[in-house]
């Protein structure tokens, strides 16, 4: 299991210290959640937080954008160090033209989609995503609770790039613990992206390798 660990949760005023914490455990991707205010009710951080982190790592930085008119930026955060770079299905009108600019920038592209979204809507994107991302609650804050249903949309999900002969992993990202992490892998998670659970834990290291370890 790949791991993600999300800044968002990180405490900032310490930012350097838990980059270097990320760094010394077994995470393979930083995560990060950048919110508009607009698609989502809330604010989180832009270019200068990535700009420092990637400073700080040699880790890729997995860059989820909440956010209207992602293409807007998608060049700027290519220039910030983003690696992969997720838009949410719901925010662009023409998902297979952001898609494709995302992949020439040579990023990984990938799509999300929220819990309400059925899986159906990626059915034209699925061959060309480098990466679907399932969100296992409502986006905008951490710390929330795992939606029960998210378990069967992620097999469908995975049996939808399966059938389009695409090896893009499926990531999930909302409620993840210790507890459910086992049974988000058996339904065909490649990806766990973890706040709360990793950057409140007494050791977070030792949290990341047990996640990596299931």
């Amino acid at each position: 299991m790949l791991i993600a660990p999300s800044i968002l949760s990180a405490d900032m005023a310490n930012l350097k210290s838990e980059v270097d914490m990320l760094n010394a455990s077994a995470a393979e991707w930083i995560h990060f959640d950048i919110m508009d205010g607009v698609f989502v009710p809330n604010l989180s951080f832009g270019f200068p937080i990535l700009e420092a982190v990637r400073r700080c790592t040699r880790k890729p930085l997995d860059v989820h954008l909440m956010m209207v008119q992602p293409e807007r930026y998608a060049e700027r955060f290519k220039e910030s160090g983003a690696s992969i770079l997720t838009v949410q299905y719901e925010a662009c009108t023409h998902l297979h033209r952001v898609l494709e600019r995302i992949k020439k920038l040579d990023m990984k592209a990938g799509v999300a989609i929220n819990p309400h979204t059925p899986v159906s809507a990626l059915e034209e994107v699925a061959a060309l995503a480098d990466l679907v991302l399932v969100m296992s609650v409502d986006p905008g804050f951490g710390g929330q609770a795992f939606i029960e249903n998210s378990y069967d949309k992620i097999s469908r999900v995975s049996e939808l790039l399966l059938r389009k002969n695409s090896s893009a992993p499926v990531e999930v990202d909302g409620g993840v613990t210790l507890d459910n992490a086992p049974k988000i892998k058996a339904a065909g998670a490649g990806v766990l992206v973890a706040g709360s659970l990793v950057f409140t834990a007494p050791r977070p290291q030792e949290t990341i390798a047990l996640l990596a370890e299931i």
